[in-house]
This record gives C-alpha cells, structure tokens and sequence, in this order.
C-alpha cells in the first residue's frame, strides 16, 4: 500500500462539472470546503480554519458524482493527491495538487441519503475502464496509463 492516501470530510463549494476527455472517459470535478474547529486552551475561545481542496473523480464514480452531487452537499472523499503541470497560452507555468479519489460517499451524520445501484458497463465503451485523461483547466494534457487501475474491469475485492 503507498503511503499517498488521504480522507476529507467537508462541503462540497461548487456543483460538480462533468466532463469527458476525447477517449470518452468521464471526469468530474469540484470544490471541497473541510473546517476545523478547535478551543485555543490559552483563550479558551473557538477558533475555526477552513482548507479547500480540488477533488477529480474519473469513469464511471465521475459520472455517478456528475449525477448524485450538488453544491453544499456534506460528502467524504477517500484517494490520493496528485500534482499536475501544465503550460497557459500566454506561457505561465502553473500547477495544482489535487485529490484523486478512489472512493466518494453521503455523510450521513446530518443528513439520510438513498443508494441506488447501477447496472456494470462494458469495458469497451460508455466511459467504461478505457482512456484516462485531464479535462478542462488542464491544459489538455493527457494523464499517463499508469493511472488506470490494474484490475481492468473487475472490482479490486
């Protein structure tokens, strides 16, 4: 198991945006607000922070995202992060870090929610295991095949 994995716990900013790369495969992206809360033990007043992170879903998790997300929803995001590089037209270079999720919920703390399941794919077609690539605000750039995941089409348990 690599040591890059992390699980926020937060609100999503920013309705998520589907889209899907020239070969077809699905990727979403949004916004994730997680806050912190904690009593300053000198001033015993609450103090509170808030990180934003860019979180990108791919396939078939990008499209069920596209489909079941809204801004302001309360969701828990498990992956990895990653650091992309890209050019600006004007020859900018820039970069973000981002986190690549593995696996997207409801919380379900404060709120109930309604799973619904969805038939399998093929892997040929529809988004399916195919593909992989950056969408919008990328720069266009290609993510590379070591992204796929190595069990093809079947579940990793």
């Amino acid at each position: 198991m690599s040591g890059n994995s992390v699980t926020l716990v937060g609100n999503i900013t920013r309705d998520p945006e589907l889209r899907y790369t020239p070969a077809g495969a699905a990727t979403c992206q949004f916004g994730l607000a997680v806050n912190r809360r904690w009593q300053n033990r000198q001033t015993s007043e609450w103090e509170e922070a808030t990180s934003f992170f860019n979180v990108v879903a791919w396939r078939e998790m990008a499209e069920n995202a596209g489909e079941s997300l809204t801004k302001g929803s309360r969701v828990i995001v498990t992956g990895r992060l990653e650091q992309r590089s890209w050019e600006t037209p004007d020859g900018e270079k820039r970069s973000v870090v981002e986190v690549v999720a593995d696996e997207i919920g409801p919380s379900l703390r404060w709120a109930t929610a309604q799973v619904v399941r969805n038939e399998r794919r093929p892997a040929d077609g529809g988004g399916g295991f195919s593909g992989g690539g950056a969408a919008g605000g990328g720069g266009g750039q290609s993510r590379p095949a070591s992204n796929e995941p190595p069990y093809g089409d079947e579940e990793p348990f």
